[in-house]
């Protein structure tokens, strides 16, 4: 059956009939009976099973030349003999190889199906100790285990899930984050079942346990037995590759693959009810982080707000409903604003001179910097700043990090319409300071010549844009499209799908405020999207001037 009349699958590699018997709309899936086809079943559904399964095994047989050399030696007159036990080794042995990934049918909504790829991530997936990476030989028998998730319990305070890659987890031990750079004292192991959880020993290799007493451990991160244990694997890979590397590379190289979070491309202000709920509003907001990576919080300097910044308007709201829900915080969100990004033009140079008188202590500093366009394909975020030649002779590295300092807090705020800069290299062309000039006098000059030089050199505004996959029918194609126009929107290719059509666009993210419900209105709710960050690009002159009067009042 399909829809709402799909009540089981047929089991290609055992010749199963599975059937669920559902006894009442409460049903989850739980009851099922499992019988092998015979010649009373359907006649279609007979031959369109044994058609499927000769394909699969076909198809396996390709990837496989053992199992293709069995298929044609002893079961090349029928196909139907092979056994299901050598298709099912195969398959996972293709599965290992990454030649092929197993594909099941079923139904979420009633749980018709879920057991089937239960018992295939048992049969197909790989063993930990069938999985060979490099980190595992770095590390040898040492701990080494991924936080994939953070949940806040009130009583026990962050719960981080953890997945162990090689050694072994026990209670009441110390553990290492690379990420973070700390260690912390874990007191307790559990073993989650559903949302009941088990004091438990130890966790071994290829297991997944929450550990409970570590309070900085974020969404990603990886930990290892102790900061002794990431130095020896750091040499162990230094050899391997054969190169010397700085700190940069050696953390690159050994964190685990946690999650690729992009920049947030939507931002409001947040305010607690009252200023004796600003520091459980900022706990709130400090536990959200640990489980979001993708939420970002940060205070307007100008204002003394709190900002939060997130991926899509859906992500604000959720924040905002668990602040209310969980930590009974009914906070005030301002309107959702898009992040744009600044760039300049062309390249020019400025110097700046400070010179103040504090007590009896004079501080004067001269600073002279260059900036210029950078071309690059991927988008440039921190300042990149070099020195002139002959520069860093006569700069010590305290007066280095001074100027650096002045230039990044600089960045932070473009000259246009106050957002952040990027695509920028920075040339600190000369720095000349008198005895006894404080280092904070030196971030000062250099951030007031870079604020000068951006100036100078024409700023120009980028705004985020967005990959946009739509599937809609024929029958509302073209009305979506005309909206898409309206938008700004870039149709990039056409695509059919069964009776669908898949548009495949980019538009700039300040038209999708609230294009859930646009869509919705426009094909009857009969369509459905998709949106993702793609680039930031740069505006042309007359949206620009409008946005630049809108944000600033003057539109």
């Amino acid at each position: 059956g399909e829809g709402r009349t799909f009540k089981g699958v047929i089991d290609l590699i055992s010749n199963e009939k599975v059937t669920w018997l559902s006894r009442s709309s409460m049903d989850d899936g739980r009851t099922f009976e499992r019988k092998y086809l015979c010649e009373k079943d359907d006649h279609d559904l007979l031959k369109n099973a044994k058609d499927a399964r000769n394909a699969l095994i076909e198809q396996v047989a390709d990837l496989d030349d053992e199992f293709a050399e069995l298929v044609l030696g002893e079961f090349s007159e029928n196909l139907d003999r092979v056994p299901a036990e050598r298709l099912q080794s195969a398959i996972r042995k293709v599965t290992v190889a990454q030649s092929a990934v197993p594909v099941l049918c079923g139904s979420a909504l009633k749980n018709k199906g879920v057991q089937l790829l239960l018992d295939a991530i048992a049969s197909y997936l790989p063993a930990p100790n069938e999985c060979h990476h490099d980190f595992q030989y770095w590390y040898g028998d040492d701990l080494c285990a991924l936080a994939f998730k953070v949940l806040h319990d009130k009583q026990r305070g962050p719960l981080v899930f953890v997945r162990v890659y090689s050694g072994v987890m026990k209670p009441q031990s110390s553990i290492y984050n690379i990420n973070q750079d700390n260690t912390e004292r874990m007191s307790r192991l559990l073993l989650p079942f559903a949302d009941q959880q088990v004091e438990i020993p130890s966790v071994t290799t290829g297991n997944i346990a929450i550990t409970v007493g570590l309070k900085q451990t974020k969404t990603g991160d990886t930990l290892v037995s102790s900061k002794a244990s990431a130095a020896a694997a750091a040499r162990k890979a230094g050899r391997s590759t054969g190169t010397k590397q700085n700190q940069n590379q050696e953390k690159s190289n050994l964190v685990l693959a946690g999650i690729e979070i992009p920049e947030p491309v939507f931002f409001c202000t947040a305010e607690p009810p009252s200023l004796a709920k600003q520091a459980d509003l900022e706990n709130a907001l400090r536990c959200l982080q640990q489980e979001d990576p993708s939420l970002k919080v940060k205070i307007d300097l100008e204002s003394g707000q709190t900002v939060l910044c997130g991926m899509g308007e859906l992500h604000i709201q959720i924040i905002h409903d668990r602040i209310k829900r969980e930590y009974g915080i009914d906070v005030h969100l301002g309107p959702l604003q898009v992040a744009y990004r600044e760039t300049i033009l062309t390249a020019s140079t400025a110097a700046d001179t400070l010179d103040r008188t504090i007590g009896n202590n004079r501080h004067l500093v001269t600073v002279e910097l260059a900036v210029a366009p950078l071309l690059e394909e991927d988008t440039v975020s921190p300042p990149v700043i070099m020195y002139a030649d002959g520069i860093l002779e006569h700069v010590t590295r305290e007066v280095q990090d001074a100027v650096e300092n002045g230039i990044r807090s600089s960045y932070l705020q473009g000259p246009l319409i106050g957002f952040p800069v990027q695509d920028v290299g920075v040339t600190v062309q000369n720095v000349i300071l008198h005895p006894g000039t404080s280092m904070a006098m030196v971030s000062a000059c250099a951030s007031r010549c870079m604020q000068k030089v951006l100036k100078l050199a024409g700023g120009q505004v980028m705004e985020p844009i967005m990959s946009l996959n739509i599937a809609v029918s024929d029958n509302y194609l073209s009305t979506v499209l005309a909206d898409l126009a309206q938008k700004r929107g870039s149709i990039q290719e056409i695509q059919s799908r069964q009776d669908n059509r898949v548009i495949l666009a980019t538009v700039p993210l300040a038209e999708m405020m609230g294009y859930s419900t646009v869509l919705r209105t426009l094909t009857s709710g009969s369509a459905t999207f998709t949106l993702e960050f793609s680039s930031y690009q740069t505006m042309k002159q007359q949206e620009q001037r409008e946005l630049i009067n809108k944000l600033t009042g003057l539109g």
